[in-house]
């Protein structure tokens, strides 16, 4: 019979997986002892789930005894051209490239039961399948299998895809000799730290993530600190720009896959159009989107940053609406965008007006806050 790992690797690739490689199912010394590290220093921020099975999460075999081996499966989402372009449009949203096209959960957890229950048929293994839904450290896994290195910005780097890969694994009881380990490529460059616009990264692999972009459009659930909100720019969600500025993307490519591609109406949306949404626009247009797991609420409150951001005058009504959002979120950082696009007269007077209005005492803090600025 043919080896096993390439029937599996080319069953993989049929499926639509451009990456496919195999690690042993061990855990990594240095793998765990850098999430102690990241934990205790706090930078998971509100990301409470990665402590709560922090024992799991570092040992493939604390989350399933009986698995000897993983695949660990890449799919290419480059794409089409530098995303860092949408930055200078703003009156428009940038959002992240993992986010223009349909949900990846979705996409490739329909091409990983196909693949695990071809391999559980042909092989007569148990098999487990993840796409970042379990505590499963994947980069790190993607590295012990080949398919790139953990990069300076913490994120898998393939000499193929650049920095555009979404990663899933089949955990099997199947005993699979594991592929060569992929080294670090990154050398002296640092352009990923260089570029950060909230200067993010503490030290080279390590990210404390509540100054990251990302993390505050997507995982924050409180207010965005004042300090870092003009850094956001016109970012509605996510940011790409350590991943974008990434040298290896020379060899990147544009995704193949359909459900990648930036829909239309997410590629460079309207600020002003965005700020309007209520909840039944919101989960119509985000339906099969990974924005929807932000909720609306969250996701305006981004938008008002933008807006904010934009020094456009004319958005300011949009904001002021808003005033008489039900979301206290919504509310205190609109009274933060109209301190940002006001004359200081019109505010000292909308404030007089509308201050006594406001119970929530949050939102009463950026009436003060936003004054004193």
């Amino acid at each position: 019979m043919e080896d096993p790992k390439s029937l599996i690797r080319q069953r993989a690739r049929d499926l639509g997986f451009e990456a496919v490689g195999f690690a042993r199912a061990a855990a990594s010394a240095a793998t765990g002892e850098g999430l102690r590290e990241y934990l205790a220093a706090g930078h998971q921020g509100d990301m409470a789930w990665m402590a709560t099975h922090a024992d799991r999460r570092g040992d493939p075999r604390a989350l399933w005894p009986d698995a000897k081996s993983v695949v660990v499966l890449g799919a290419n989402y480059g794409p089409p051209s530098d995303p860092r372009a949408s930055l200078a449009d703003k009156d428009r949203g940038a959002i992240s490239v993992y986010a223009q096209g349909a949900d990846y959960h979705d996409v490739l957890k329909k091409r990983l039961r196909m693949l695990a229950r071809w391999m559980a048929e042909s092989f007569k293994t148990e098999v487990k399948l993840f796409v970042d839904t379990a505590p499963v450290m994947e980069k790190p896994l993607g590295q012990a299998a080949g398919i790139g290195w953990q990069g300076k910005h913490t994120n898998l780097v393939s000499r193929d895809f650049g920095s555009w890969l979404f990663l899933a694994e089949v955990f099997t009881t199947l005993d699979l000799a594991p592929d060569e380990p992929l080294r670090d490529h990154c050398g002296v460059c640092q352009a990923c730290h260089d570029i950060c616009p909230t200067k993010a990264f503490v030290a080279p692999y390590k990210i404390d993530a509540r100054r990251c972009i990302s993390y505050l459009t997507i995982e924050a659930k409180h207010q965005i600190p004042r300090a870092l909100r003009n850094a956001i720019g016109n970012r509605i969600y996510g940011c790409d720009d350590c991943l974008a500025v990434c040298p290896w993307n020379k060899f990147a490519q544009a995704a193949r896959e359909i459900a990648f591609k930036p829909r239309a109406e997410l590629a460079r949306p309207r600020l002003g159009d965005l700020a309007s949404l209520d909840e039944p626009a919101f989960r119509k247009i985000f339906a099969g989107s990974p924005i929807k797991r932000v909720g609306r609420d969250r996701f305006v409150r981004n938008v008002l940053v933008t807006i904010g951001n934009s020094g456009d005058a004319t958005l300011a009504p949009a904001a002021e609406r808003l005033l008489d959002d039900p979301s206290p979120l919504v509310r205190g950082m609109a009274i933060w965008v109209l301190g940002e696009l006001l004359a200081a007269g019109q505010f000292t007077a909308l404030r007089a007006r509308r201050e006594a209005q406001e119970s929530d005492p949050g939102v009463r803090a950026e009436w003060s806050a936003t004054t004193e600025a």
